[in-house]
């Protein structure tokens, strides 16, 4: 099956900064991969540079068979209604001299989705979705919580039916209480937003179906619903969600696997160490720590051989003299480590 998202090689470097370093993944119709890591690891830039928010400096993303980075124009925005983003801070993503239903009236508009007399009618249809009422669509940005704020953010990124959401960090400016609410509510939409076989006949349509059923087309007629690259430092919140999980260290991916492997398996060091700093409902619980030295290094100054070698517990001389490749170790399972 020809993934829906395939980057390549992908990198971006801020002078003598390497931010994203050779990165390559896969992403299916429908399939959720969690892009996680250490703030600074280069994660976000990522997210930007696939949906060419940021213009990256080498590589290759390859969306339903077209290469972004060569697409330009009229075609560049007409792909842009498929390929959505949530930012981490939805204070900042919203324009506060707009209500909440100019926000998600806006990219209907934009994109011709549907005419200016259904617009209200489609606001408060995505305003549901998204657990909120047809009376917020009248309420300013700062008259929500942060999590109401996140679900308009939501509201908005699905207005124009994407085929991929990229979720930067979500939860990250949200109040614990609030972060699993929004996850469970991203992985209902990804339920929800799955077509059936009578779906499908309505993805060309607007107003309603004979029976009386909204035919907004939020889904595609090519797939299985809306596919997420949930980019998160929290692999707690992650575990929710992801049917995937890439694993990144300044820069690069080193390591890849199905999520019930990664949490039940991981091969890489630093993978461990990530599960092990998890927080567990009982402190006196026993589990294997795993203790790093030092810092991230500076992005600036990356390492010789692996760049994980200077805090890895388990170092060897070969780590320090040549960098592993990302190869595969099991049923769909990648590392790049020399122990595996």
């Amino acid at each position: 099956m020809t993934p829906l998202l395939e980057v390549r090689h992908l990198a971006k470097h801020f002078g003598a900064v390497r931010a994203v370093d050779g990165v390559s993944f896969a992403l299916a119709e429908g399939e959720v991969l969690a892009l996680v890591g250490e703030s600074g690891c280069g994660k976000s830039t990522t997210g930007r540079c696939v949906l060419r928010l940021i213009e990256p400096s080498a590589g290759e993303v390859q969306f339903a068979g077209q290469d972004l980075l060569k697409v330009k124009g009229r075609r560049l925005r007409e792909l842009r209604q498929h390929l959505q983003i949530v930012f981490q801070d939805p204070f900042s993503s919203l324009d506060p001299r707009m209500t909440a239903g100019q926000t998600i009236a806006e990219p209907l508009l934009v994109h011709r989705l549907c005419r200016r007399s259904q617009v209200s009618e489609r606001v408060q249809e995505l305003l549901g979705m998204v657990g909120l009422t047809a009376a917020d669509a009248r309420r300013h940005p700062h008259e929500f919580s942060g999590g109401q704020r996140q679900r308009v953010a939501i509201a908005r990124a699905l207005a124009t039916r994407p085929r991929l959401l990229v979720a930067d960090e979500p939860t990250a400016a949200l109040d614990v209480s609030v972060q699993a609410q929004i996850v469970n509510l991203m992985q209902d939409l990804r339920e929800r937003l799955r077509p059936t076989g009578s779906q499908q006949t309505m993805c060309t349509g607007v107003g309603r179906a004979p029976n009386g059923a909204s035919a907004f087309p939020y889904c595609s007629a090519h797939g299985t619903g809306v596919a997420y690259l949930f980019i998160s430092h929290n692999l707690a919140l992650v575990s929710l969600i992801a049917d995937r999980v890439a694993v990144m260290y300044l820069g690069r991916i080193v390591e890849t696997a199905p999520a019930a492997a990664v949490f039940t398996g991981a091969r890489h060091p630093y993978t461990q160490a990530l599960l092990a700093s998890i927080p567990v409902p009982d402190p006196a619980a026993h589990r294997d720590r795993v203790l790093l030295a030092g810092d991230v290094p500076d992005a600036g100054h990356i390492p010789s051989g692996c760049r994980f070698n200077p805090r890895c517990p388990y170092v060897m001389a070969k780590c320090r003299a040549e960098e592993p490749a990302l190869l595969p170790c099991g049923d769909g399972h990648e590392a790049a480590c020399w122990l595996v």
